[in-house]
């Protein structure tokens, strides 16, 4: 299967949830993020550009287009596979190999995989 990335309209919805800050803040974990949730080399008193802020995004987002990539073994379409990336990118690329949410996609059990979705959604609240 080839490498699929990210489409316009899961970008959008990432950075829809994500919400944008062009100066480093510390998250509730304690962490420094900058842009729309990048934390490597982030410091304190650090700025960028709204252009960097997407930049950075689509840096941050190969690692989990990868593991979508990686860890779906059937078809998906764009709306699938850019649900799975903003799924990873909000809890990681180990809980996404280890989800439900994973395994029923993988199984053709689409109507499951899409009630893993309002279960993590509501759990996240």
């Amino acid at each position: 299967m080839a490498n699929r990335k990210i489409g316009q309209a899961g970008l959008n919805l990432i950075k829809q949830f994500e919400g944008c800050r062009l100066t480093a803040y510390q998250c509730a974990a304690g962490v420094w993020t900058i842009g729309y949730g990048h934390t490597g080399s982030v410091y304190a008193g650090m700025q960028i550009s709204q252009e960097q802020a997407e930049d950075l995004l689509k840096e941050d987002l190969k690692r989990f287009e990868a593991a979508v990539n990686r860890y779906v073994t059937g078809a998906l379409t764009q709306g699938r596979f850019d649900a799975l990336v903003s799924f990873s990118f909000n809890v990681g690329e180990g809980a996404l190999k280890k989800s439900t949410l994973l395994k029923k996609m993988n199984a053709g059990d689409m109507d499951g995989a899409a009630r893993e979705f309002d279960r993590n959604s509501v759990q996240n609240r």
